[in-house]
């Protein structure tokens, strides 16, 4: 797992297409919060980071894809997946190995967002005012939200070998788990039944819950069952494509 750890790593960074994903990200981010007037901080009137919660998620929805589309199709393509598996390493070695170097990239887009903390801290009148607990909160409801979607881009990466079909899926599978449920419980006649159900399926209610700086036990226990039912789903298909193949 750790030689599949390293490799994915060096191969992210040996390319410009790695620096170049983060770099839109934070670009992206910077221009809506410090830019734009309709997202702006500094039109807010207010020294915290909700903008950047909101729209986190939402650029993640493309950025954690671009991260995972090449991870397993591109070993199908190049046919280094069987070479892989005739290594000593189990199923669970190679999907975490992929994951968990797809997940520590994740995490190097979100350190730099850090400086916009200290950035409204420094604006603020009074810092001792600043919710510090909900911004940590929304930091780990976020680590939790990009640990589900990477787990889902590696999914998607592990039943194709197109690098672009992996992509698609992927976003249209972390949308539907963020937004179409939510979506789903406004229909009108779901109101006042199954619509308060539906929206605790999705992703973007406990990501929510956990926003506010309350860490329940129930937001954790769902964003590590839907990474792990994720994962679990991507061991399956690899053994399905490997059994084909063979």
């Amino acid at each position: 797992m750790q030689a599949i750890f390293k490799k994915e790593i060096n191969q992210f960074f040996s390319g410009i297409t790695g620096y170049v994903a983060i770099i839109l990200f934070l670009l992206a981010n910077g221009l809506f919060l410090f830019v734009f007037p309709d997202t702006s901080l500094l039109d807010t009137g207010y020294a915290n980071l909700d903008p950047l919660f909101d729209l986190a998620p939402l650029l993640y929805l493309l950025l954690i894809p671009a991260i995972t589309m090449r991870s397993f199709a591109d070993e199908f393509k190049t046919g280094t997946m069987e070479l892989l598996s005739t290594k000593p390493l189990s199923g669970w070695d190679v999907v975490l190995g992929k994951f968990l170097s797809s997940l520590l990239i994740v995490v190097i887009s979100l350190l730099p967002t850090i400086i916009y903390y200290f950035a409204i801290r420094q604006l603020s009148v009074n810092p001792a005012l600043l919710d510090n607990g909900g911004i940590i909160g929304a930091y780990i409801g976020l680590l939790l939200l990009g640990a589900a979607f990477t787990a889902i881009g590696i999914w998607a990466s592990s039943i194709t070998a197109n690098a672009m079909v992996a992509f698609l899926v992927a976003v249209f599978t972390c949308f539907i788990f963020y937004n179409g449920f939510d979506a789903l419980s406004k229909i009108p006649a779901l109101q006042g039944g199954a619509d308060y159900y539906l929206q605790m399926a999705g992703i973007k209610f406990h990501y929510l819950s956990v926003s506010r700086g309350v860490i329940d036990s129930r937001d954790v226990i769902y964003f590590c069952s839907i990474t792990g039912l994720m994962l679990y789903l991507t061991k399956l298909s690899l053994q399905r494509k490997i059994w084909q193949n063979g």
